[in-house]
């Protein structure tokens, strides 16, 4: 069993050792409240040539960011009871050339728009693999221009249940996080919509050939 189930192994050489050669040390800031996800993604991109500094709450990141600058930032969406996206624009008035990778059990269009808005330069649904975060930390370091476009929503029409689900998102995120108001945005009892909440949302496959 793996050692946490956000992280997926990856265990073909990839080629990611070319982009992050171990013989560079490049500072990042580690955000997130789970410790086997923290302890097995800051392994894995320690061995990619990170120097990982790891963070459990805001308070945490704030005096890292502020004592040791770090160039990259890796941040959870959900941090206990505070939204990781109210943390987006502190960290860049701390550092401001952080480039920070936003990630979320909880994919929807509505936050990741946000999250670019706030100044994320990039997002990611878990589960994640170390490989596919070093790409999207470095994707872009030496291009100009335009990283911070917000992503494009999908051509094919969603769901019923997926529709409500962005709606939910979209408000909430308005909302910074605050259940009791995005309830009442939406004319719905507080409890309801944390029953919504906490069913895992309609996820889009691609149909099976057969």
């Amino acid at each position: 069993m793996n050692e946490s189930a956000d992280i997926v192994p990856n265990a073909a050489a990839s080629g990611i050792a070319a982009l992050a050669p171990a013989t560079i040390s490049r500072p990042l800031l580690l955000i997130d409240d789970d410790a086997t996800f923290v302890r097995v993604l800051a392994r894995a991109l320690t061995s990619r040539g990170f120097e990982v500094l790891t963070a459990t709450d805001f308070d945490e990141a704030r005096a890292l960011s502020r004592r040791r600058h770090p160039r990259y930032c890796v941040l959870d969406l959900k941090l206990g009871d505070e939204n990781g996206l109210r943390l987006i624009p502190e960290l860049h008035t701390l550092v401001p050339d952080i480039r920070v990778l936003l990630l979320t059990g909880y994919a929807s269009i509505a936050t990741a728009v946000e999250a670019i808005k706030r100044g994320a330069h990039d997002y990611l649904a878990k589960p994640v693999d170390a490989d596919a975060v070093v790409r999207a930390l470095l994707d872009g370091d030496n291009a100009d221009g335009e990283e911070n476009d917000p992503p494009e929503a999908p051509e094919a029409p969603l769901a019923l249940r997926r529709l409500e689900w962005e709606h939910i998102q979209r408000v909430l995120t308005e909302c910074d996080g605050n259940i009791s108001e995005t309830a009442r945005r939406l004319g719905m009892h507080r409890r309801t919509l944390q029953r919504k909440l906490s069913k895992h949302p309609v996820r889009e496959r691609p149909e099976r050939e057969d």
